[in-house]
């Protein structure tokens, strides 16, 4: 290898920076400029033997091929750099508990300076109505699977009477109440769960059976006496 190339050697080991290129260009340019300005206009024959030609080239050469390899070797490479990672938690919201609000009826046409209505929590729509009895009734199909109520008799006093049934068993049930040949009322057939029936009723004897056909007819009915 060149000397040339033996001293530049250390530099470029030691830290990709520009100065290298910044060398080896100048020694270039400057050659270039002895050869055209200094040495070829004062003697055109320069270089005049095979030897000296030679001797020009290679040097050239040399100082080119620093050139280019120190441009290759400084080139900018990015710097790899650390990346920091930010982590953010987010926050559960913190559960406000909420006062009622009771609602305002907001009346248009209401004069200037009346009260203003205050609207509450309208009653249960099975309440009773006021000076009314009312009666609230359990009844269970067998939780075994077999085609029977827990219970064949049931009673209750005259007005609103609300029959809670729960059903248990594997099969589908449900409950009508009737009087003589007219139902006045079922609820939905279904299971794994409770229905509610309500009713008003006057004193009387009743029938309460599962309409699921072949049900009544293998024993899930029973009597409702109200008084």
């Amino acid at each position: 290898m060149h000397p040339l190339a033996l001293q530049l050697a250390p530099v470029l080991a030691a830290e990709k920076s520009k100065i290298p290129f910044y060398v080896a260009g100048g020694i270039l340019v400057v050659w270039a400029m002895v050869l055209s300005l200094g040495i070829g206009l004062r003697r055109p024959d320069f270089p005049a033997s095979l030897a000296g030609q030679r001797a020009v080239m290679a040097i050239s050469a040399v100082l080119v091929l620093g050139a280019v390899s120190t441009a290759v070797l400084t080139a900018s490479v990015p710097a790899k750099g650390h990346v920091t990672t930010t982590q953010t938690q987010e926050q559960a919201p913190i559960p406000v508990a909420s006062a009622p609000v009771q609602t305002t009826a907001a009346s248009a046409s209401s004069p200037k300076g009346e009260p203003t209505a205050t609207t509450g929590t309208p009653a249960p729509a099975s309440s009773p109505a006021p000076g009314k009895a009312g009666s609230s009734l359990s009844l269970a199909a067998d939780p075994t699977g077999l085609l029977a109520y827990n219970t064949k008799q049931l009673s209750a006093k005259a007005g609103t009477v609300t029959i809670t049934m729960a059903n248990m068993a594997p099969l589908e049930h449900n409950v009508a109440v009737a009087e003589g040949s007219k139902v006045l009322g079922a609820t939905p057939t279904f299971k794994g769960g409770t229905m509610k029936l309500t009713l008003q009723l006057k004193p009387g004897k009743y029938v309460f059976y599962c309409t699921v056909p072949g049900h009544r007819q293998a024993g899930m009915e029973g009597t409702l006496n109200v008084s």
